[in-house]
């Protein structure tokens, strides 16, 4: 007999208790051993439309819905009492007559005597006049897309108002599509299977349905139920982690979209295709590492042998590691001394008239980047997008500033990062096996031009080593450079991920505003935001001004008690700031909201109970139900002190990018409800948030 779990299962397991939810484990894993049920109190739903609906009593209160047939036994959902037995009775499972794929359908008759006069009937006279989004397209055309049957009249009835509402009640691919659609995309067709074959092996189906073939398959199904990336992925990403690459290749996509869930499934999948294979993954930070390392876990902890083929790290801890067994542990020297040696080295040289902004940017951005060691290539080296070029006198005066400091450099043994990258990327070619077989890079984005020569130099040209997830629009480090430049193309196999799962149709569509339409890098990829669209409802954001500190800690305090009675947990909230300077800012409102509250350190481990306070720096590749984001003040974000560090227009333009992508990060860390708040002069940004 197959036991197979649902999606809708471990949704609603999730929401139950701790003691509830391991009554309901134990009777799940009673269950797969035991899948007849011999023994156990099975109570058939007389009311149930599908009569292979059935109830199984976990405890006094608690009931599992199963749906059985002689060759199958399917855990469909778990509550109490009276709301399993409400579930059970509104749905059917059902095989789509165009696509073939297993449905769990709501039952439109019993869905219009609950909660469709919500959307159809309230909202009636407001909608008479506005357009039905989908009338334009047949019946035949939208059970293409997977509309069930008895939703096709709903479906060519609905508006812009009640699209969202309507979405909740079909089946996700559907939904998906008709968001798409709406948008003004054109969403992929499903797949259509053959006749005869098995419904529940279609790539619609297996997002919602799993063979569980052992208890520890089950196990793990069950350990983390409020992710259910780790046993249902959907078929785009399925497509991009399972598809080989003859090159370098990259998933893009806009916050929520999934690209760290096909980065982890990818790092999984190319160590359980190769057993003798060796795979990176990384990211830039170590914070992100150490998020990517649990998940990880979660992924694969009831194999862990897989575990120790996966090296999980960040790409300067991973640098330092190998340039230690290379060449001996490296000694950086840090941005202060660089500056105090290029200002000394300046004061030395006769003619040299250049601001101390100038020279630091200047080094940053061509010399150690780029890791220029000779006068003709500094004199060659291009500036993108600067007005002024620099006379070829002036440069060879800086010249001889930045040839001091890099004999400084050597003269005390000390090195950049950039400079570790640079002669690791010369190693890596000469050696005769690579140290990794297969790389894949979270955050992408924030990848600097010598770790990319790095992670080049390893991969050689060897088909699918380089697999890379990022957002353009979410790129807050590094400056933008070409990557086709260092041998590294990924035009052609660039895919884009466009349903979002973490942020509400709400947060996702006003953080949107803070970018533009299209982002695009130096090669010509570009991101498109246009067809993005959120799979779920929610409250509008709040975006609002005070006249003083105090007054805005009061209003977020007041915000954050209102969402903590509403059922949100202390640990499912964030408060973000700009920086430290702010950090009082935010742990003012959690105690003015009778909350207890932890500034997170760089493992950034929440812990229960508290609200986790935060950077914005910091808070990159969380998720929280509920966030506030606090003291966007005018010279806060956009930071002043970065501005007034702009050596020139390109420089400047450059903050503002990254600024404004900084905000985009904090605001989209937001699953359901975002309150963003400044002090007055708000920041400017603040004003391209709420403008329609």
């Amino acid at each position: 007999m197959e036991f197979r779990i649902a999606d809708t299962f471990t949704t609603s397991l999730a929401r139950l208790t701790g003691d509830e939810q391991k009554a309901a484990k134990t009777t799940a894993f009673d269950l797969q051993v035991n899948p007849s049920g011999n023994g156990m109190s099975f109570h058939k739903l007389e009311r149930a439309k599908d009569q292979n609906f059935w109830s199984v009593r976990v405890s006094r209160d608690i009931r599992v819905i199963v749906h059985k047939t002689v060759g199958s036994l399917l855990l469909c959902y778990v509550d109490h009492h009276d709301k399993a037995y409400q579930w059970a009775e509104r749905r059917k499972l059902e095989v789509h007559p165009t696509t073939g794929a297993a449905q769990l359908v709501e039952i439109r008759e019993r869905v219009e005597e609950i909660a469709v006069p919500k959307y159809l009937v309230d909202n009636a006279p407001a909608s008479l006049n506005k357009p039905k989004l989908f009338a334009k397209y047949s019946e035949t055309k939208l059970l293409a897309y997977g509309v069930p049957e008895e939703w096709l009249i709903d479906v060519m009835a609905t508006d812009e108002d009640s699209l969202l509402e309507l979405a909740d009640h079909l089946p996700a691919e559907a939904a998906e599509a008709l968001l798409e659609l709406a948008t003004g995309g054109t969403p992929a067709l499903p797949e259509v299977a053959d006749k005869g074959a098995d419904p529940f092996h279609h790539p619609d189906a297996q997002r919602r349905f799993r063979v569980m073939s052992d208890v520890d398959e089950l196990a793990r199904a069950l350990e983390y139920p409020w992710d259910k990336w780790t046993v249902f992925l959907h078929p785009a990403q399925r497509q991009l982690v399972d598809k080989s690459y003859n090159g370098a290749a990259r998933v893009s996509g806009s916050a929520g979209t999934g690209k760290t869930v096909a980065a982890l499934h990818r790092a999984v999948h190319l160590a359980s295709k190769d057993e003798d294979a060796r795979v990176l993954l990384s990211t830039f930070s170590d914070t992100l590492a150490n998020a990517l390392r649990g998940n990880l876990y979660r992924l694969i902890w009831n194999t862990p042998k897989l575990g120790e083929r996966i090296d999980v790290g960040a790409m300067d801890a991973i640098g330092i590691r190998l340039y230690s067994a290379e060449f001996g542990k490296p000694t950086f020297a840090n941005r202060d001394e660089i500056s105090a040696l290029l200002r000394k080295a300046a004061a030395e040289i006769e003619g040299l008239k250049a601001n101390a902004a100038f020279l630091l940017s200047e080094w940053d951005d061509v010399v150690d980047t780029w890791q220029v060691s000779e006068w003709d290539t500094y004199r060659d080296a291009k500036r993108l997008g600067r007005k002024t070029r620099l006379p070829e006198s002036q440069r060879a005066l800086y010249w001889q500033a930045f040839a001091q400091v890099q004999d400084q450099l050597k003269k005390f043994g000390k090195i950049t990062t950039a400079g570790m990258f640079a002669k690791l990327a010369e190693v890596m070619t000469k050696r005769e096996h690579p140290v990794f077989d297969y790389i894949v890079v979270d955050e992408a984005q924030d990848i600097s031009v010598q770790q990319l020569r790095f992670l080049a130099a390893i991969a050689g040209n060897r088909p699918n080593a380089l697999f890379f997830a990022g957002d353009l629009g979410q790129r807050i480090f590094q400056t933008p450079f070409s990557w086709k430049s260092l041998g590294v193309d990924v035009r052609g196999r660039s895919r884009m991920l466009n349903i979002n799962y973490r942020t509400s149709h709400q947060i996702r569509s006003q953080a949107d505003r803070l970018l533009g339409p299209e982002v695009s890098d130096m090669d010509g990829n570009v991101d498109s935001r246009k067809g993005t669209i959120s799979v779920f409802n929610g409250p509008e954001p709040i975006i609002c001004d005070f006249i003083d500190a105090d007054r805005e800690t009061a209003a977020v305090g007041v915000w954050l008690k209102q969402c903590n009675a509403g059922g949100v947990q202390p640990q499912e909230i964030g408060v973000f700031v700009r920086s430290e300077s702010e950090l009082g800012r935010a742990q003012a409102a959690v105690e003015a909201a009778g909350l207890r509250g932890r500034v997170l350190g760089k493992d950034m481990a929440t812990e229960e109970g508290f609200v986790s306070i935060t950077t914005m720096h910091l808070a990159k590749g969380m998720e929280f139900r509920v966030v506030a984001v606090m003291a966007c003040d005018d010279q806060i974000i956009p930071s002043q002190a970065r501005i007034d560090t702009a050596a020139d227009e390109v420089e400047l333009t450059e903050i503002y990018n990254t600024e404004r992508q900084l905000l985009y990060v904090a605001c989209t860390r937001a699953r359901d409800q975002l309150h963003v708040s400044a002090v007055q002069p708000e920041s400017e940004f603040l004003q391209d948030l709420v403008q329609k």
